[in-house]
């Protein structure tokens, strides 16, 4: 484990030294970065019976129950639940999204869930069910077979699982049966909204489509007002895509380091620095410390005559083993050398957690 996090972050951070600040600039599409406020996708919802399993259903007596009340309304009368043979059916929940813009008779997949003790849903074929709105509607009606891209198979106290067979897909599962009504912005404007929100993305945004296309305000740090010139009134389709394939730089994302301990992964953003400090951790010591030089121009050049704050990191671990780095390092560097002298992913972990508890680490520290 430790040996590939070794493997793994090397490469990571040789990507990282050799990037330049130039590297980091580049430009994006608006239709990239942004959506237009309103358009959305939906959420649908329904509850069904999955028949045709080969002994996988579930017993629960909710199925058998809705078992009577399907054959019921399909003409057959059953005055006993329990004539019902359990296993073969299997109560579910289906899930799906609409997209905006959805039209009477578009198609769209579905995901079927067991909702009891069903042991598999592979060759089980879904009854026509309906999906609804969050607000009770009617959207679409769902049916066929289900594919769980996998078995499940048990016998003689062995078993065969090469993926999870209680849930499982329908592609074009679902025809649409109503038109979804989505808006386009208000009569004479529409808005942006950064998937991102970043106050510099949303001002270079709004100038370059003042420079290009139109009059634009941000609003804020995520929502950006363009107006509709006069020409587009009656073209809005040609207006946003005129907009969305206007270019833009991007803007240098905030410091921040990701941290993820189930699997020891730990990504190091390009603007991250550090401020003197040390940390002793177990047998292992880190110091950071500042190095002040001057930068002098030449002669006859131009420039000015500054002082330049550098870092000098030294790790120290026991019995004697000792990594030095030089001027200007950073935590790429930092972490470099932690890891040369065997430092295990979680204990590297807790050292950068320390380092920005203490002031030190000059980044948003991420765990997810």
């Amino acid at each position: 484990m430790i040996k590939e996090f070794k493997v793994i972050l090397l490469l990571l951070l040789m990507l990282f030294n050799f990037m330049t600040p130039a590297s980091f600039a580049a430009s994006v599409r608006i239709k990239d970065v942004t959506h237009i406020d309103g358009i959305r996708e939906n959420q649908l919802v329904g509850y069904g019976i999955v028949v045709g399993l080969p002994g996988t259903g579930d017993n629960s007596r909710s199925t058998q129950i809705t078992n009577q009340a399907m054959l019921s309304n399909l003409g057959t009368v059953i005055t006993n639940s329990n004539d019902i043979k359990k296993g073969n059916t299997a109560a579910v929940i289906i899930t799906a999204k609409v997209p905006p813009f959805a039209k009477n008779g578009d198609k769209i997949d579905v995901v079927v869930s067991s909702l009891a003790d069903a042991k598999s849903l592979e060759g089980g074929v879904l009854v026509q069910a309906q999906l609804l709105a969050p607000n009770g509607e009617v959207i679409a009606m769902a049916q066929g077979p289900i594919s769980t891209g996998g078995t499940d198979i048990s016998a003689g106290g062995s078993r065969v699982k090469t993926t999870v067979s209680t849930s499982g897909r329908i592609p074009n599962g679902a025809i649409i049966e109503r038109d979804i009504s989505t808006p386009i912005g208000g009569e004479k404007s529409i808005k942006l909204v950064l998937n991102r929100s970043d106050f510099t993305m949303a001002a270079r945004i709004t100038q370059t489509v003042n420079d290009n296309l139109a009059k634009a305000r941000a609003l804020d740090g995520n929502t950006i007002k363009i107006m509709i010139p006069e020409k587009f009134r009656s073209n809005r389709i040609g207006f946003i895509s005129i907009l969305e394939n206007l270019r833009v730089d991007t803007a240098e994302n905030a410091a921040r380091v990701v941290i993820n301990e189930r699997t020891g992964t730990i990504v190091i953003g390009s603007e991250v620095k550090l401020l003197p400090a040390a940390v002793a951790h177990g047998n292992l010591t880190v110091t950071v410390k500042s190095v002040n030089e001057v930068s002098q121009p030449n002669a006859m050049g131009e420039g000015n005559t500054e002082v330049v704050q550098n870092a000098e990191i030294s790790v120290d671990k026991q019995p004697g083993n000792v990594v030095e780095l030089g001027s200007n390092a950073n935590l790429s560097e930092l972490v470099t050398a932690l890891n040369s002298i065997g430092v295990s992913p979680y204990d590297l972990i807790s050292i950068l957690q320390a380092l920005k508890a203490a002031g030190s680490l000059q980044a948003s520290l991420e765990i997810i």
